[in-house]
């Protein structure tokens, strides 16, 4: 490899190591936007469960009140009426057998070891999910090593009462931004995916083996997106769920949860279609010309369907669309080369995939597609 070769090679590399690291840092701060509801719910919780257990309750050092405010709340929305019933059995089991125990045989190592023990072993035999175990044992570890012989078994069990109490109020206040975000989030996977596939048009088009690395390179990293995607529609579910505030908008959040499993099938399909449009440029395989313009249509097709989810409707308009791509995909020459026919036959996956986003299922998507061209 010459000089000029290793600087252009080197220069890429840098441009790359460039463009991951930007895409990371804005993916840190979109996971904190998107989280920042959250944190300032847990901060206010727990300094009204701090001020209740301490003036309300006249208790001098109510540590665990606020504890158990954020552990119940937490940065999800999902299952926090039993992080609530697990924290407060968790501390209550800990408590009592600490005390228990430390009366009959005294503080130490082994005392603690076995009082632990004996805490988790009775929240798994109740049944009790993580947190209700891990409390018990934490709980009973702070009987023993810090506060022995107190008989604050009480004092920390109401503490516990109050930071879920406070934290149930605080969970009912949910602003509406979690109930947008999962229309949000498919509008992003869609953006990307048709970004995707305008992207391979070009790279069939051109046969740019440079180009078609990048590409796929920018593919293999959109699986954080499917994830933020599931996590959206698990938390708008829990919320339509626990707050009373919230459930009218249920049906709505429930058919952009639907959603989820057939945008990351299309992205799936989608991510190989990349791969094989890239390995066709790499090893310079002829692909004919309609194939790249199957793929444009198609991008067009997806941006309606990012269209219609801003206006805050379901998808069902991009299907005329989709369902001419489809079409087109039995009407194209077929090629010889085995790597065009299997991007042919990807785009062809890609249009079912997105069809089942606009309310088809799997047998309809595929019914609605033509015979492949012989």
């Amino acid at each position: 490899m010459d000089l000029a070769s290793l600087d252009r090679l080197r220069s890429r590399r840098l441009s790359r190591g460039l463009t991951v690291g930007r895409r990371s840092y804005r993916a840190r701060v979109a996971r904190f936007r998107a989280k920042r509801w959250q944190v300032a719910q847990c901060a206010v919780a727990a300094a009204v469960a701090w001020l209740v257990a301490r003036h309300a309750l006249g208790h001098e050092v109510p540590v665990f009140a606020p504890i158990a405010a954020v552990l119940a709340l937490g940065t999800s929305y999902g299952q926090r009426l039993r992080r609530v019933a697990e924290i407060t059995v968790g501390v209550a089991i800990g408590v009592l057998l600490a005390d228990l125990l430390v009366a009959l045989l005294g503080t130490g190592a082994w005392q603690l070891g076995l009082i632990v023990a004996l805490a988790m072993t009775v929240g798994i035999l109740l049944d009790g999910g993580t947190m209700l175990v891990n409390q018990a044992a934490i709980q009973s570890i702070f009987v023993v090593a810090l506060l022995p012989g107190t008989g604050g078994s009480l004092t920390r069990w109401t503490d516990a009462l109050v930071g879920g109490a406070v934290a149930l109020v605080a969970a009912t206040i949910v602003p509406a931004a979690a109930l947008r975000r999962p229309r949000e989030q498919a509008s992003v996977v869609l953006r990307k995916q048709a970004r995707l596939l305008r992207g391979v048009a070009q790279v069939l088009r051109e046969g740019d083996a440079d180009l078609g690395a990048e590409l796929l390179a920018e593919a293999r990293s959109t699986e954080p997106l499917i994830r933020e995607l599931e996590d959206a529609a698990a938390e708008g579910m829990a919320v339509v769920t626990s707050s009373p505030f919230r459930v009218r908008h249920k049906p709505t959040v429930r058919r952009m949860s639907d959603l989820v499993v057939p945008l990351d099938r299309s992205m799936r399909s989608c991510r190989v279609l990349v791969r094989q449009a890239a390995v066709a440029a790499h090893r310079r395989r002829p692909v004919p010309p309609a194939y790249a313009a199957l793929a444009e249509d198609l991008a067009f097709a997806v941006e309606v369907m990012v269209a219609e989810l801003a206006e805050e409707r379901m998808p069902v308009a991009a299907r005329p669309a989709l369902l001419t791509v489809g079409k087109g995909t039995g009407e194209v020459v077929r090629s010889d080369e085995m790597t065009a026919d299997m991007v042919l036959g990807l785009l062809r996956a890609v249009v079912a995939d997105l069809l089942m986003i606009t309310g088809m299922d799997a047998m309809q998507a595929s019914d609605a597609l033509p015979p492949p061209p012989r």
